[in-house]
């Protein structure tokens, strides 16, 4: 005769098939957690993916091994994120180019919006627009009637950065040309600006105010709401383009379906780092602010970000080739 399970029964069984689960959980972290960083070892990312680390690993009481895996537009280390076990012992270390890469590299065998779920923002930073001196201008309006004249180009980083898309939407909301001349990287933009073969560059503040201090670069305007970055440098939203927001970050991701409660652990450790008085000093000396973990905020401003990026390619009718 077949056993035949209660209604008691079944309840048993459920709770013994659950207990391993909850039991893994309350384990968390029992090996070493690797975190994939979609940069290569050496900038920036990389920098602040280190300068975590440690502070994080004290908090977990685990080693966390850093994987440099740069390269294809972030789409390399996202991608060994997405085939990795929702346990959270692979995370992602990624920047805002994490929300642009899908609507550039739409052939890829994972879903940016549906593989992945959110730990916390690490630090943001604002970007700058510099003018190289040899240009002959020195401000904001002098960048847009140069524009508006003749038509003017901007380096960026490269495509599909915050650089390149602030750039198409201060000419969008000015009614501007601003030709996007993309590099490999911010270093290279503030190059040619000191050497006056480039005439205007959206970068990060760690890339340009060596050329800016230098007297060889102006940096005429910042691209966050607020002022930072470099003392005394008015915003874009400051000189005649109401709203204008847009800052680039660094934040941490895992696989989706990861349990809330490992989320949670890695976001009370995120904290930990990023509360840690000396990491706040480095990251403010790259340009950066320290942001406090919030998982759900990030969740939030992923999904704000992503609308915003549709829209301004339909609006303006971008493309990435």
């Amino acid at each position: 005769m077949q056993p035949v399970l209660t209604r008691r029964g079944l309840a048993t069984l459920g709770s013994s098939l659950a207990a391993p689960a909850a039991f893994a959980q309350q384990g968390y972290p029992s090996r070493p957690i690797r975190m994939v960083v979609a940069f290569a070892a050496g900038g920036n990312s990389d920098t602040m993916a280190r300068l975590i680390q440690p502070r994080m690993s004290a908090a977990l009481g685990q080693n966390i091994i850093i994987d440099n895996r740069g390269g294809a537009g972030g789409t390399l280390a996202a991608g060994q994120v997405a085939q990795a076990p929702a346990d959270g012992y692979t995370l992602l270390f990624d920047a805002v180019s994490f929300v642009i890469a899908q609507f550039i590299h739409r052939g890829t065998p994972f879903d940016y919006e549906r593989d992945f779920a959110t730990i916390g923002l690490v630090a943001e930073a604002p970007y700058v627009v510099a003018t190289s001196a040899a240009s002959g201008i020195r401000d904001l309006p002098g960048v847009i009637a140069a524009a508006r004249r003749d038509g003017l180009a901007y380096g960026s980083p490269g495509i599909g950065t915050p650089g390149h898309l602030t750039g198409v939407l201060l000419a969008h909301q000015a009614g501007v040309r601003l030709e996007h001349a993309p590099y490999r990287g911010g270093a290279e933009v503030a190059r040619d600006i000191a050497a006056g073969t480039l005439p205007v560059g959206i970068l990060t503040v760690s890339s340009i105010k060596p050329v800016v201090d230098g007297g060889r670069a102006f940096a005429v305007a910042i691209t966050s709401a607020r002022r930072g970055g470099i003392e005394g440098v008015p915003t874009i939203a400051e000189q005649g383009f109401p709203g204008f927001d847009q800052t680039s970050w660094n934040g941490i991701l895992c696989r989706s379906g990861t349990p809330e409660p490992i989320r949670r652990r890695l976001e009370a450790a995120l904290n930990a780092a990023t509360s840690d008085p000396e990491v706040r000093t480095r990251l403010a000396q790259m340009g950066a602010e320290a942001v406090l973990a919030d998982m759900d905020a990030f969740t939030q401003r992923l999904t704000r970000e992503r609308a915003a990026v549709s829209r301004l390619i339909r609006e303006t009718g971008i493309t990435f080739g």
